[in-house]
């Protein structure tokens, strides 16, 4: 018999989160250091807590970590608040103590990404949420902030969304300029079983009803209907009889996800969970 559970999505190793870290740290501290923080006594030693400014769901709690052991490796930073909860305006998500020069220096790196992060976990839920109830996947794209990609779509698993491939050698999407370049659906289809590898998943996009009937001869893994109207996406549900896994996409929002997802579709991908999020407005008070 199977078991029920369903496990968190893992989180992202510091061994690649770290070298973004330090970069982020490196842009900050310039040639110089951080000026303002030299006013401060090298062994004086402060306490702080990084709290919401506004309701939303967390993501990216270990970035505030590594920036502040970059500076001072003995700081203490206690996580009260683990990436993929959901937290209240106000509420704090960790404390920090540790050499004051090094808290305030590491300060705007360790905010930056995890409001960044934060606010892409934060809209996908909202996108999850609209959903609720309908067996359908919220999923993200490669439109994301280049150098982030790892985090950003982390920050998706941690809205409750489904990562799409993270780049060009995960699985072959041949899009509708491949369609184009290659002579048709068919002929870009034949070609990509000819240099598919034995795990290789292969998706078409396809942008009419006449090309889904192309396509769907070719099973191809999954087909991505792109731009089609809620009546249009009812139709190819009805043309695949559930052959190939479908993923609408395309000018999708709040205010049409739901209607997208009750057509039957599989997946609706969201480039907007990356490329549009707001940053959740988080801050760092001394105490």
């Amino acid at each position: 018999m199977f078991s029920s559970f369903v496990p968190a999505p893992p989180a992202l190793p510091d061994l690649l989160i770290d070298s973004v870290v330090r970069a982020a740290l490196a842009e900050d501290l310039g040639k110089g250091g951080d000026l303002t923080a030299s006013l401060i006594a090298p062994t004086a030693r402060l306490s702080a807590f990084i709290a919401a400014r506004r309701e939303g769901r967390v993501a990216g709690v270990a970035c505030a970590r590594l920036a502040l052991k970059a500076l001072d490796p003995d700081g203490v930073f206690e996580i009260l608040l683990e990436d993929g909860a959901d937290v209240a305006r106000g509420e704090p998500i960790a404390r920090i103590e540790g050499l004051a020069r090094a808290v305030l220096s590491a300060e705007r790196t360790a905010l930056n990404l995890m409001g960044r992060l934060s606010g892409v976990a934060t809209l996908t839920r909202t996108y999850v949420r609209a959903v609720e109830g309908i067996p359908v996947q919220i999923v993200d794209t490669r439109k994301t902030t280049p150098g982030l990609r790892a985090l950003e779509k982390y920050a998706v698993r941690c809205g409750g969304g489904v990562n799409h491939r993270y780049g060009l050698d995960d699985a072959i999407l041949i899009k509708d300029n491949h369609v184009v370049a290659c002579g048709g659906v068919a002929p870009a289809l034949a070609r990509a079983r000819a240099v598919a590898g034995w795990l290789t998943p292969i998706e078409v996009e396809v942008d009419s009803l006449e090309q889904l009937a192309q396509a769907l001869p070719l099973a191809p893994a999954v087909v991505m209907l792109d731009n089609f109207s809620v009546e249009d996406l009812r139709r190819a549900v009805v043309m695949a009889e559930g052959r190939v896994r479908l993923e609408a996409s395309g000018g999708v929002t709040l205010e049409t996800v739901r209607a997208i997802a009750e057509t039957g579709v599989q997946a609706i991908s969201v480039g907007a969970l990356t490329h549009s999020a707001p940053v959740l407005d988080i801050g760092l008070d001394a105490v």
